[in-house]
C-alpha cells in the first residue's frame, strides 16, 4: 500500500469537556495519512488517479472547525468517516489529533489520539 501525508495541519475547534473549552475554543494538530494506490497516478501523472490534497484539506478543515464534540475520539472518528465516505481511492485513513493546550493541570507537552480506519498497515 502506498501513502499520502498531510502533516501537522492546524485549526481552531471547539471541542472537549470543559466549558472554558467549549465556550473559547483551542488550536488543534491533525496529521493525516492516506492509504491509496498510487502505482496509476505516478505512471499517468494524472490527478483523477490519486487524491486531491487540496479537498481533503477542506474535509478536515470542515471536521476540526465544525460541531463540537466532547472527545477528541470522536473528532477523529467522526473525521475518519467522512474522509472515507468522501474520497472512492482511500482504502484506509491514519488520524493522528492533537489537543496542544488542553486546560489541565502539569507539565506535558501535549495530549493525542491515534486511530487507524479501514485498510490502514
Amino acid at each position: 500500500m502506498d501513502y499520502i501525508h498531510l502533516n501537522e495541519m492546524e485549526f481552531y475547534g471547539y471541542h472537549g469537556v470543559f466549558p472554558e473549552e467549549t465556550k473559547l475554543g483551542q488550536r488543534f494538530r491533525l496529521t493525516v495519512s492516506l492509504a491509496v494506490d498510487l502505482k496509476k497516478a505516478g505512471e499517468t501523472d494524472a490527478l483523477e488517479h490519486t487524491v486531491h490534497y487540496v479537498e481533503v484539506y477542506n474535509t478536515c478543515q470542515s471536521v476540526i472547525e465544525g460541531e463540537p464534540k466532547k472527545l477528541l475520539e470522536a473528532v477523529a472518528e467522526n473525521l475518519a468517516s467522512e474522509v472515507l465516505a468522501a474520497f472512492s481511492l482511500v482504502k484506509g485513513i491514519r488520524v493522528l489529533l492533537v489537543k496542544p493546550d488542553p486546560p489541565i493541570p502539569g507539565h506535558y507537552k501535549s495530549v493525542a489520539v491515534d486511530i487507524a480506519r479501514g485498510e490502514f498497515v
